[in-house]
């Protein structure tokens, strides 16, 4: 994915400015793909001067005033045609499995630390993302993908949207079980209080 697709899925979710553009990559896409603030406002110019966007007629003077974009019909059909596409798998490049096969060489001094400071956070981007289903995704809708009016089908926008989430939870679950396995799985030392030494 790069970072123009992810902009223009955004504003065709919802016209947006630069500044709540990049507070809602903060609170959804940025979770699996982050862009900084001036990333995304020079994307948007690019994106603009590229005829794929535009930015909405104001009501008053411009000077000021925050810019909403809107996507334009070649907007959608780029975004269209990349969705049709395809991409490889991405090779994994995680600094913390380098950091274990280098521990496997020179020593685990100080590597458990660093594996309870990850399990925290990934504990703590799950729960954020449990959260989220709870309240996006209630209880016996979860399945189907979402809200749906009543007596109407879940939408299909919403199921999708649903399996990107379950990707998270599942993505993060997994990190929490590795890293509760790989901590318990370290040599003991005596200064690890809350694990049993031979």
């Amino acid at each position: 994915m790069s970072l123009p697709h992810a902009i223009l899925t955004a504003l065709l979710e919802k016209p947006s400015s630069g500044l709540e553009l990049t507070r809602r990559f903060d609170r959804s896409i940025g979770f699996f793909w982050s862009a900084t603030h001036q990333q995304i406002y020079r994307e948007l110019g690019r994106l603009e001067t590229a005829g794929l966007i535009r930015a909405l007629p104001q009501d008053g003077p411009v000077r000021g005033q925050k810019k909403e974009y809107d996507v334009l019909p070649a907007g959608r059909a780029e975004l269209e045609r990349w969705t049709a596409g395809g991409d490889d798998p991405k090779a994994v490049r995680e600094p913390l499995l380098l950091r274990l096969r280098a521990a496997a060489v020179v020593g685990t001094a100080g590597l458990d630390a660093e594996l309870a400071r990850h399990l925290a956070l990934h504990r703590a981007q799950l729960a954020d993302y449990r959260e989220i289903e709870r309240r996006d995704f209630p209880s016996g809708r979860a399945a189907e993908g979402g809200r749906p009016a009543e007596g109407s089908e879940p939408a299909d926008g919403d199921r999708l949207r649903h399996a990107v989430l379950r990707a998270g939870i599942g993505l993060e679950s997994f990190w929490v079980e590795w890293l509760t396995e790989t901590r318990a799985a370290l040599p003991a030392d005596p200064s690890r209080p809350d694990l049993p030494t031979a």
